[in-house]
């Protein structure tokens, strides 16, 4: 009986609101399936795979004044990573990177594409003739302070590219995880 006085209060309050009693209790039926049929349920998924991930590809884990994590690995001290390998880098700034600290980047084959340059706290300009032999042999250098050269070396490692970076650890002394350094 309720509900009959409030559907004959509706139909008399607004014109606009006016519609007739069945036309109210109408609701939309879906015109499609939500569950799938029988013959459905017992079809094999096939996954393709086009690329795995390289489990031999260098990332930077953490660094501190006094190194790196690279890959679960401690390295100490100013460091280079290559394409498959760590090795120490004797510099002790910016100021001591010449042609010959970076000859071991075009040694290499297969023949990287970009260094990245982590000089420290600060990002340092690097001397021009430095850069000019890098560039004369075809390879882009990119400077920045280490934090940053950090995070952009996994980047370019992720996107597989051929990447090696020079890398000064910054004067800081806390441990800083580049999860942590992210966020």
């Amino acid at each position: 009986m309720a509900a009959a006085f409030v559907l004959h209060r509706l139909y008399r309050a607004q014109p606009a609101l006016r519609c007739s009693p069945a036309e109210l209790l109408w609701a939309p039926r879906r015109g499609h399936r939500l569950t799938p049929a029988d013959d459905e349920l017992y079809q094999r998924t096939r996954i393709s795979l086009l690329q795995r991930e390289s489990p031999h590809a260098m990332y930077i884990d953490s660094y501190n004044s006094r190194g790196f994590t690279v890959n679960g690995n401690r390295v100490f001290g100013p460091c280079a990573l290559l394409p498959h390998s760590v090795v120490q880098w004797n510099v002790g700034s910016h100021q001591d990177i010449t042609e010959e600290s970076f000859s071991l980047f075009w040694m290499l084959e297969p023949r990287i594409e970009i260094v990245v340059v982590g000089t420290g706290d600060r990002t340092e300009r690097l001397q021009a003739q430095v850069l000019r032999a890098m560039r004369q042999r075809g390879i882009a250098v990119e400077v920045q302070d280490t934090p940053n050269a950090c995070a952009t070396f996994n980047f370019l490692c992720h996107e597989g590219r051929v990447t090696g970076a020079a890398l000064i650890p910054p004067g800081g002394t806390a441990l800083t995880s580049l999860a942590q350094a992210a966020g």
